[in-house]
């Protein structure tokens, strides 16, 4: 019985042992493991139930089983809200009695699955396995090994990601040199202008990686909000784990295709769909006949896994894997399986049989490493340029129907007075890489330029080119008192990088610790500037586009582009004279969010160039 003041239930004690949001959550389960068969009774409760937390972590399906049967001998008898609230409190006092925690009414707000985004539940075997991952790959950094191992069982690792170190070390584990770490603020107390640099530089480096941080602000981070801090990390770790699921980095792939269609076909899918072409490639040596799909339903009996880990590694085969009935016991001697490879534990049996996407997905990515993405873009830079009417939509399999829609790129691409000399929408088809690269160029530049025609009121109306953005920035460095100067964006002298840490100091005068700058005289001292310049206009806000190397060959459309930003930023978030300390940090702390905001907008073809 529901009420809008609540879930009501009729037996007072009952009512009393759940606060109404625990009802509505357990309410929730309920409804939805009874639409699943369209009935629920007393049989269905012990596998249905494993979903549960405490329920399902501690009592195996065997151990539920027999505790409901010796409850209820009637296995047909249908199960209404308040008999399974019954069932759920005694197997709760159960497992919390096998585990010496008696306090079962603590536990029983915590669900393992989400079952509404307004409680913004987290997965504790997530967090777990994310925790061991970072004790892994970050114990002997020197800022952190003060700090770890973390302890899973506890909050802490919300609680040491709140000062940005910690994710901003992560993302350069996942793809390396993102960040220069010169640029991470890593004093042992930082003030709140401090902090929101570190968060800024964390979300515009976890972009650049290719993490979808829309929804994530700094001050999330700052305040540790669980299920955002995780959702990050994950993002982080899962572009780790497949960063060498494409031919580049292992040409072993080859193997998975037959011809050159096929190789085509492969290039173009994300690491997951390529993964699970690996995964089911190596069954098919095997006598199991299933193709599996995903990462959640069609392992969760463990079968998949016995099966390729024998392929893989059949020095350390158990007979009894395959052998035994119970799924958990089947999947317990999977991961010792696993352990014996040097596998690490980025999962649980438990995670297995309940089928954990994000986990079972890190475990084959972990054993995968142990044994060996335009009419979208041109519409996020020029709203409604696109006729999606007469687009063809993917799956395309026709050629001619990918010729029409290259087709409409050129013909769109001239519309915005690009240079496209003997380019038509069968060269985009065919690949000509050359060709694609200029007309990207082009479109990168287009997307720059019209962010700066919104503010060409700094201009009084004029529209800003590029000849303007080279007097601005030789104007900015020379109003700071510095006496460098650049003739045009392909001045070799710019390959030091030090005209740009003078351009951003003079935007920002504390952003440049000039104690870590070299004179840029070696190409490796040229290189250390370079990938401090995009660490310190990331952590300003700025969107770069560039990679170090830009900046040091000094290729003049990429420094171009990264001038232009620094401009866009500065002329949004123009620096005011701080006149108190408190004051300032304040000002920054606001800054800095609205930064992130801008740039997640503004700056969104960046996600897909």
């Amino acid at each position: 019985m529901t009420s809008h003041w609540g879930i009501l239930v009729s037996d007072p004690c009952l009512q009393n042992q759940f606060t109404q949001v625990e009802l509505r959550s357990l309410k929730s389960q309920f409804m939805s493991m009874r639409r699943e068969s369209g009935r629920l009774n007393i049989g269905d409760l012990a596998s249905k139930m494993s979903r549960l937390r405490v329920v399902g972590e501690n009592l195996s399906e065997e151990e539920r089983v027999s505790y409901i049967h010796d409850l209820y001998q009637n296995s047909d008898q249908d199960v209404d809200f308040e008999l399974f609230l019954k069932v759920y409190l005694k197997l709760q006092t159960f497992a919390s009695s096998r585990t010496g925690n008696n306090n079962a009414k603590n536990s029983s707000a915590f669900l393992k699955v989400a079952t509404t985004t307004l409680l913004h539940t987290i997965s504790e075997s997530e967090k777990a396995s994310y925790v061991t991952h970072i004790n892994n790959y970050l114990a002997e950094d020197e800022f952190l090994k003060k700090y770890l191992p973390l302890d899973p069982s506890t909050n802490d690792l919300f609680e040491i990601a709140k000062d940005g170190v910690l994710l901003c070390k992560l993302i350069n584990v996942a793809v390396p040199t993102t960040i220069d770490e010169r640029a991470i603020n890593t004093k042992r107390l930082l003030n709140p202008w401090e902090r929101n640099e570190n968060h800024t530089l964390c979300l515009n480096s976890a972009k650049a990686i290719g993490c979808t941080v829309v929804n994530i602000g700094t001050q999330d981070l700052i305040e540790g909000r669980r299920h955002l801090v995780l959702g990050l990390i994950s993002q982080i770790i899962k572009i780790q784990l497949l960063a060498n699921l494409n031919l580049k980095k292992t040409p072993q792939l080859l193997e998975l295709v037959d011809d050159s269609k096929d190789m085509e076909e492969l290039m173009s899918l994300p690491p997951e769909k390529i993964l699970l072409r690996w995964m089911n490639f190596h069954l098919k040596k095997t006598e199991y006949k299933k193709i599996v799909t995903n990462f959640s339903s069609d392992v969760k009996d463990a079968e998949a896994y016995a099966h390729l880990l024998n392929v893989l590694a059949p020095e350390y085969t158990n007979p009894l894997t395959l052998a035994v009935k119970n799924p958990f016991e089947r999947a317990k001697l999977v991961l010792e399986h696993a352990e014996k490879m040097g596998c690490k534990r980025y999962l649980t049996a438990r995670d297995i049989v309940e089928g954990s996407p994000n986990l079972n997905l890190a475990f084959v990515a972990h054993i995968f490493q142990i044994r060996w993405v335009l009419l979208e873009t041109l519409d996020k830079v020029s709203p409604g340029i696109v006729n999606w009417k007469i687009a063809n939509k993917p799956p395309i399999k026709m050629p001619f129907k990918k010729v029409e829609n290259c087709n409409q790129v050129v013909k769109i691409g001239k519309q915005l007075k690009f240079s496209l000399v003997n380019i038509a929408g069968n060269d985009i088809v065919q690949g000509y890489k050359k060709l694609i690269l200029a007309y990207l160029w082009q479109l990168m530049r287009c997307n720059i330029l019209q962010l700066l025609k919104n503010l060409r009121f700094h201009s009084h109306g004029k529209e800003i080119i590029d000849a303007d953005i080279l007097q601005w920035a030789n104007t900015k460095v020379r109003s700071s008192g510095s006496q460098s100067h650049i003739y045009s964006f392909k001045d070799k002298s710019l390959s030091d990088g030090i005209f740009f840490l003078e351009l951003l100091s003079a935007v920002q005068p504390r952003a440049v610790n000039w104690g870590l700058i070299t004179k840029g005289v070696t190409d490796q001292e040229k290189m250390m500037n370079a990938t401090y310049i995009i660490s310190i206009a990331r952590k300003l806000g700025c969107s770069i586009f560039l990679l170090p190397e830009d900046i040091t060959e000094v290729n003049q459309k990429m420094i171009l582009t990264l001038t232009a930003s620094i401009m866009y930023w500065f002329l949004k978030h123009p620096v005011v004279e701080e006149r108190t300390s408190s004051d300032s940090e304040s000002q920054v702390e606001t800054t800095s969010n609205s930064t992130l905001d801008d740039s997640a907008s503004d700056f969104s073809a960046e996600e897909n160039l």
